[in-house]
């Protein structure tokens, strides 16, 4: 069956004067246009593609990589305001149509937002969503603690940033948690810190407890090897020092510092810490 809003491996059945038409085992056709038919194909190969409806409501399918696909979310630009809602630039020709009944604020043409993709029941068409809370659900979470997670940042709140958890759980980075630049709509990886008796999922951007240091001290590394091997940090450094050139804490430089050291990777000086060849 091809499913719309998604990627589906489709076997080139025919070629014709519009384009490829592609099938499934069960015999469902698509068409493939002639823009994004690629230059070497065979009849009988497999293709993967998106598929999704054109401007005239007929199913359709692309090569091109759409920005988020059928429960998804992503961070999405308003393009135009008609009168129906906001039209967002997902990365393809058809725009995103986001209703204003789905807006959580309205939504003005050139800004970006988190959006929700799905597929409302009574169009069959693709829809966006800004309501990205109605989308999210944490009872059925079964994390354990380090478990590494797909972020991205949804909004700003007085404990921390809220984030959306491999697309389907929201969960918060404490303010504490956070040693580097974050912004509505990056893409991060992140750590479960804890997960809540209600439910509610901390998160961590890097490792907890011991798995940590050995992630620090790689960061530290790889700083060294991109200058030259010599980082002019010690422990007389402030954490401003260290946060603006390594994006961690005094305390987790000095952890990641340790374990080179002992590792005999580097040599501490008053004046910093140098790379051993």
């Amino acid at each position: 069956m091809i499913e719309l809003g998604n990627y589906n491996t489709l076997k080139v059945l025919r070629s014709t004067s519009i384009g490829l038409f592609l099938g499934d085992d069960e015999g469902t056709e698509i068409l493939l246009p002639n823009k994004y038919v690629p230059e070497d194909f065979e009849i009988d190969q497999e293709m993967e593609v998106f598929c999704y409806l054109d401007n005239a409501e007929r199913p359709i399918s692309t090569t091109l990589k759409p920005k988020v696909i059928r429960n998804g979310f992503a961070y999405l630009r308003v393009v135009e305001v008609g009168a129906y809602g906001a039209f967002m630039d997902w990365g393809l020709e058809k725009h995103l149509l986001v209703p204003f009944r789905e807006q959580s604020q309205r939504m003005e043409e050139g800004n970006t937002y988190i959006v929700h993709c799905y597929m409302d029941e009574e169009s069959m068409r693709l829809t966006g969503s800004s309501r990205v809370d109605k989308f999210l659900s944490n009872e059925n979470v079964a994390y354990e603690q380090n478990d590494e997670v797909d972020l991205l940042v949804h909004r700003k709140t007085p404990l921390g940033w809220e984030v959306i958890v491999d697309n389907r759980y929201k969960g918060l980075i404490f303010d504490s948690d956070i040693f580097k630049p974050v912004n509505v709509g990056d893409y991060l990886k992140g750590f479960i810190k804890n997960v809540r008796d209600d439910k509610k999922l901390d998160i961590s951007l890097q490792p907890i407890g011991s798995k940590m240091l050995e992630p620090t001290a790689k960061t530290i590394l790889d700083k060294l090897v991109q200058n030259d091997g010599f980082l002019p940090l010690h422990d007389k450094s402030s954490p401003d020092e260290i946060m603006s050139t390594l994006h961690m804490s005094k305390k987790a430089f000095k952890k990641g510092a340790g374990i080179l050291y002992r590792q005999r990777k580097i040599n501490i000086q008053e004046d910093g810490i140098y790379l051993l060849q």
